[in-house]
């Protein structure tokens, strides 16, 4: 196999389970040639100095089996040649290792950053690996505009503006946002949306934006509102209560009770995001903290993330590859890829001494662009914040090692592979059917961990949507549904907003689905669309599109895919059945359905009396009169229906 192709360590999508194939049968070990390995190192170490740097184990293939740093390059590798000091697991992976590839560097806290870097890129099988792919997300206030714009942010830092974060999860960001809508009233809408408007979008109207896109806030105003979004995010939310308080109170001394209330719901909104936190991080500032536990050969690290003295959320960690390592080693080797990707805070609370604190220190600050340090609380907040991440670490394991079963097995494997922050509570699938555009039926089917929630299920009878035109109807299932939600839910309280949203179809109707949501001002519910792949109609080569553009797909005897065929047929069966029924209602229609105050005896009457609706409508008056059960004022009333207006 190449490297190129799937499997390989450089392939994202098969490199985990590549790794750990190899660390299994690494395991089990065919026969070690402990000899072959040591001749390799050997040779490598004889040309190595004095300086710091990164080293790589690979094996026959080129693979990489083991990324380490060091201040001395030929010192750390030469301990490799001594057996007798090394673990079985360490003796293992110099049975596989054929070659070795050295990078030096300025320094050991360079190394140690470049070598959280490679572990990263390669997920070496003898590496404790973090194994976390979600990247976080922050809250950006995006400048380059006059009105600038709040908005959730993943990957790369490449706008310009103000990021404030990491956020555990994606729920935890979004909850935060719609509070902060609610309290600055900054608009979430693309440019290119804000460009186009002519009147107040539905934000404007349930009061979770100012409007400036229509002039109802003048940039001055709007600017003192973006100060205001960075100085409660920074951590002066107390002050920037105290001025709403006030201005507050101005207005109500001058009856001003309209901006009084306004305020009032502003001042609401902020009590709402402080709490509304589940861990009390009151004056500890900006800070991270991290605490291990430990139970049947795993571990699980729990991170708190709290700014300006406010819980941004909390997310448990499970690294791979543990066996043999201290738990102090694994703990070190967590936060020096967690940080590879996240800016270190000033402080960073961890339960446990930690080897190499200074250095991590040391590279964590020149990540940060300032001082970080590492500390083990001993009193106070910091020491009880320390304890209930305890707690949380002990519970989080607990509930690891009892997710044995099979169902929630394939639940969290599908969030890992739909890039999910956490299990979906709530999922909920789209398709339409039709025929020729007529008849058009959409239907929504909902899902939970425990199965399908029917009596949730919905049918939406296409309106506006003419044609055969799928993505028009699936637009105006899409602006439906959650139009409704924002106007019935807008605090996404009554549970009733999905986790994850499915859609029966490729690139199109992803696209239609994506623009539809993003006209109604909601960014931040997760999207999927689910179609045939290249050989159309083979069942197992699904492509799952993502709203970026990228796809993905499973093995043919995946589980996870199995479980989301098993979603989409779902709503195939739901769908079809509701677009037969229409078509049922239609061929069993009648022309007198339309005629008011007629009911279903009667028309039976007149339909055995004169045989077709098309001679009902043509009778005369006199003629419909002698139809049985037909009185004279009823027949005057089918007689004017069809002949009203001369």
């Amino acid at each position: 196999m190449s490297r190129s192709e799937a499997g390989s360590p450089h392939d994202p999508r098969g490199a985990g389970r590549f790794n750990e194939e190899r660390a299994a049968a690494t395991v089990k070990g065919a026969q070690p040639d402990l000899e072959a390995g040591l001749a390799a190192i050997r040779e490598v170490q004889r040309t190595l100095k004095p300086k710091p740097g990164v080293y790589r184990m690979l094996d026959a293939k080129g693979e990489v089996l083991y990324v380490g740093k060091a201040r001395s390059l030929k010192a750390r590798v030469a301990n490799y040649l001594q057996l007798k000091g090394l673990t079985n697991r360490l003796q293992r992976m110099i049975s596989q290792t054929r070659a070795m590839e050295i990078v030096t560097t300025n320094s050991e806290a360079e190394a140690l950053l470049l070598e959280a870097q490679f572990i990263k890129r390669f997920r070496p099988p003898f590496n404790v690996l973090l194994r976390d792919d979600k990247s976080f997300p922050f809250i950006l206030l995006r400048e380059g505009h006059d009105y600038p714009r709040i908005m959730k942010h993943r990957g790369a830092r490449r706008h310009k503006g103000s990021y404030f974060g990491p956020f555990a999860s994606a729920g935890s960001v979004n909850t935060t946002i719609n509070a902060l809508q609610k309290l600055f009233l900054l608009r979430s809408c693309t440019d290119s949306f804000f460009s186009r408007r002519d009147r107040p979008c539905l934000l404007y109207q349930i009061k979770r934006c100012s409007a400036p896109c229509v002039g109802r806030i003048d940039e001055a105003g709007y600017a003192e509102l973006v100060r205001e979004a960075k100085d409660f995010l920074g951590g002066k939310s107390s002050a920037v209560q105290a001025r709403i308080e006030a201005q507050m109170a101005e207005a109500a001394e001058k009856l001003d009770f309209e901006t009084a209330a306004l305020l009032r719901d502003r001042l609401r909104a902020a009590t709402f995001i402080q709490g509304s936190q589940a861990v009390n991080a009151q004056g500890v500032g900006d800070a991270d903290v991290f605490a291990l536990a430990s139970k049947g050969g795993q571990i699980a690290v729990q991170g708190f993330f709290v700014r300006g003295g406010q819980n941004w959320g909390h997310r448990a960690f499970f690294p791979r590859h543990i066996a043999e390592v201290d738990e102090a080693e694994v703990l070190a080797r967590v936060l020096a890829q967690f940080y590879e990707e996240v800016p270190p805070p000033p402080t960073i609370l961890v339960d446990r001494e930690l080897p190499e604190r200074a250095l991590l220190e040391e590279a964590f600050a020149a990540l940060a662009g300032k001082k970080v340090e590492i500390s083990v609380p001993q009193r106070g907040d910091r020491r009880r914040l320390m304890e209930q991440a305890t707690r949380n670490a002990v519970e989080a394991l607990d509930r690891r090692l009892a997710e044995t079963g099979t169902q929630a097995k394939i639940q969290r494997e599908m969030a890992e592979f739909l890039e999910l922050a956490e299990v979906p509570q709530r999922v909920e699938v789209y398709d339409n059917s039709h025929i020729q555009g007529t008849k058009a039926v959409g239907a929504m089917i909902v899902a939970g961990p425990e199965g399908f929630l029917k009596n949730q299920y919905r049918k939406f009878n296409i309106r506006e949507a003419q044609s055969n035109d799928d993505f028009a109807m699936m637009r105006e299932v899409m602006t439906r549904r959650f139009g409704r939600a924002m106007q019935e839910d807008p605090d996404r309280e009554g549970g009733m907003w999905p986790d994850l949203v499915l859609i029966d179809g490729g690139k199109g109707q992803m696209s239609a689905v994506r623009d539809a949501l993003e006209e109604l001002g909601v960014e931040d519910v997760n999207l999927i669309a689910i179609a045939k792949g290249p050989h159309h109609g083979r069942e197992g080569r699904e492509v799952f599109h993502f709203p970026d553009g990228r796809e993905k797909m499973l093995p043919v005897n995946s589980p996870v895919l199995f479980h989301l065929q098993r979603l989409r047929d779902e709503v195939h069966r739901y769908v079809i059945g509701a677009h037969r029924d229409k078509r049922s209602r239609a061929i069993s229609a009648s022309p007198l359905d339309e005629i008011p105050g007629i009911g279903p005896a009667r028309k039976r009457a007149l339909l055995l009396h004169f045989g077709t609706a098309s001679k009902v409508r043509a009778a005369a008056l006199d003629d419909l009169k002698r139809a049985p059960g037909v009185s004279a004022s009823v027949a005057r009333k089918i007689y004017d229906f069809y002949h009203a207006g001369g």
